[in-house]
């Protein structure tokens, strides 16, 4: 038996142990690594005079995630996507890197249906729940426990991210690769900008009648166009505020868009 085929014989098994947030973990050797997010509760959208607001940001609601749950550390990148394709998942597809190069930039040019493929393959090589972040889960895992305009603060501040007027080397060129600038609070990386990512969430224009448990909203959507988060390269800062979204239809590729994975943890 190889090191890695050991390694990731082994992994599954002490996945098992009980986890604490903030832990760090990988279900196989080419499986994106996982963060654990506490339980916890958030207000989701922005006030109506926060700088940047939309009504679809409102109104502001109070959401309550009761349990832990574990978001991929990185947007899922070319090195894990394309270990997918090689072992006969993701429908083959090669997505271009726009000639960024692969490895450990994100995945771009991937449609919400595409990440639909890949955490199907994911679920299935590793018999364990993988999803894609329901839009509330990635508001509240990206705040972290602020609730300022970004993250870090209610200034975009200088090599905080990668967007248009960032103050990053990579500022409105291309991808940075995943990790280039601090995690969040949660221990998470580039939860704003780089790219976009879509979420489970169907669209909707405004918060009325959303969920409050974290789950996905689907219910009374328009589920053609799925919710994106988190900004991008190519984007000004307003589109990186924490409460800011957009949407796309389930089958477009674009080169600032990507994703990244979450995992339902066992009680």
């Amino acid at each position: 038996m190889t090191p890695a085929s050991a390694q990731e014989v082994a992994q599954p098994s002490m996945q098992e142990r009980p986890l604490k947030p903030k832990d760090v973990f990988k279900d196989c050797a080419n499986c994106p690594e996982m963060v654990v997010v506490p339980a916890g509760s958030f207000k989701m959208g922005s006030p109506t005079n926060e700088p940047g607001h939309s009504a679809e940001e409102s109104p502001q609601h109070l959401v309550t995630i009761a349990r832990p749950f574990a978001v991929g550390r990185f947007e899922v990148t070319f090195d894990e996507w394309d270990a997918c394709v090689a072992e006969g998942g993701c429908n083959g597809y090669k997505p271009s890197d726009e000639g960024w190069g692969r490895g450990r930039r994100p995945v771009i040019n991937v449609s919400w249906d595409d990440a639909q493929a890949y955490v199907t393959w994911l679920s299935k090589k590793t018999g364990k729940p993988y999803r894609l972040l329901s839009g509330s889960e990635y508001e509240y895992a990206m705040r972290a426990g602020t609730q300022t305009v970004y993250p870090w603060g209610n200034t975009v501040g200088t090599n905080n991210a990668n967007c248009h007027a960032c103050g990053s080397h990579w500022d409105a060129k291309q991808t940075a690769p995943v990790g280039s600038f601090a995690p969040n609070e949660f221990g998470l990386n580039d939860m704003v900008g780089n790219v976009r990512e879509w979420t489970e969430d169907c669209y909707h224009d405004t918060y009325n009648g959303s969920p409050t448990d974290g789950s996905a909203w689907i219910e009374g959507g328009d589920c053609y166009h799925r919710v994106v988060r988190g900004g991008s390269f190519l984007l000004a800062p307003a589109f990186l505020r924490s409460a800011s979204r957009y949407w796309f239809t389930s089958d477009y590729r674009l080169r600032y868009l990507g994703f990244r994975v979450a995992r339902t943890l066992a009680p």
